[in-house]
């Protein structure tokens, strides 16, 4: 049964009302439809904690969506869920593809400098400065794509860069 008829509270069941209704009175194509409909159940389980679940219905969107920009929101999701499960290496690989059909998204941007970051500060832990600068630069650089995008947005991230020199 889809996740869309499961849930539980009120607020759910009525944005599952709406959501279909839409899907019937808007022109798409079943493909748009059916990739609207794995996307929705994706952010249903995602927001229930259930990864497995929401990845398996992500995975299912990406077959049907064929439009980058919402094909980009779909594989960002993948990648939120990646970088949920530490998942670092596959999660960055999701972003990319995201801001490749969206290369306005902010928040990929940020999410990959947050990555680049939390990689910086562990070979520090090790004690390779040298690997740790190159993933902070890379993080900076990615700081600010995402501040360029949405200035005002991301203020600790523009006080790091600031802090650390590396803002222009």
């Amino acid at each position: 049964m889809p996740r869309s008829r499961i849930n539980g509270n009120f607020i759910d069941k009525t944005s599952s009302i709406v959501a279909n209704i839409l899907l019937r009175i808007i022109p798409t194509t079943s493909g748009e439809k059916e990739a609207f409909t794995y996307y929705r159940d994706g952010m249903s389980a995602q927001s229930e904690g259930n990864y497995a679940e929401a990845l398996q219905n992500y995975y299912e969107a990406t077959r049907p969506e064929i439009d980058p920009y919402d094909r980009s929101y779909i594989l960002y999701n993948i990648g939120l869920i990646h970088t949920s499960n530490g998942e670092h290496t596959k999660a960055l690989e999701y972003y990319f593809r995201a801001l490749e059909r969206n290369p306005f998204l902010p928040q990929a941007f940020n999410n990959m400098a947050v990555i680049c970051h939390y990689r910086g500060e562990q070979a520090i832990r090790q004690g390779d400065s040298e690997i740790a600068e190159a993933w902070s630069d890379q993080a900076a650089e990615y700081w600010k794509q995402a501040i360029a995008l949405t200035p005002g947005n991301y203020i600790e991230a523009h006080n790091w860069l600031k802090i650390t020199k590396r803002f222009e």
